[in-house]
């Protein structure tokens, strides 16, 4: 339990900032979903799409501390990898 006035507002202030996190969290993750749906289905167009939509909701997470930059950009950097090898047919 916080002692002080100070301890209650920073008790306050991140219980506001894990449930910020949390939804954010959850968001990339669905639009990240939605990427790896398509390209199990050997959809490639569907797949670009998803990625096209994901792309900016992954750097955002990254931008706001969500998800480190480069483990970001990697993962966005992965699944573009893998469209277009589905895209390919390879």
């Amino acid at each position: 339990m916080p002692n002080t006035r100070s301890a209650e507002k920073r008790v306050r202030q991140t219980a506001r900032r894990t449930a910020v996190n949390r939804d954010r969290k959850s968001r990339m993750r669905g639009f990240l979903r939605k990427v790896e749906e398509a390209i199990a289905s050997g959809d490639a167009v569907a797949a670009r799409a998803a990625l096209k939509a994901a792309e900016p909701e992954v750097m955002r997470g990254a931008q706001k501390s969500i998800m480190h930059k480069n483990a970001a950009s990697r993962r966005v950097s992965r699944l573009a990898q893998r469209i277009r090898k589905l895209a390919t047919g390879g």
